[in-house]
């Protein structure tokens, strides 16, 4: 797949492969010099999309991020509260 730098510096990774590895607007990548080739490698992963719901047991709102997702750090807890109404 090839891609442009624009005049800014800035480059679009392709839909496919942002797709495959699950970045969003925002996600961190580290780069790194590779001899003449640019490593980029996403510093977060993220569970398919963290919501609210009910615990059926208590009756009380809990977080999840669905049952093969990775644990949610503290921060990203944090965001996604954040943005809760």
């Amino acid at each position: 797949m090839r891609t442009k730098v624009s005049t800014k510096g800035q480059i679009v990774l392709p839909q496919a492969l942002r797709e495959t590895l699950g970045l969003r607007p925002g996600d961190e990548l580290l780069a790194e010099l590779e001899g003449d080739r640019i490593i980029l490698i996403p510093q977060q992963t993220r569970s398919a999309k963290a919501r609210l719901s009910t615990d059926p047991t208590t009756g009380l709102p809990v977080l999840t991020s669905g049952k093969q997702a990775a644990p949610l750090t503290s921060e990203q807890v944090a965001r996604i509260l954040a943005d809760f109404p």
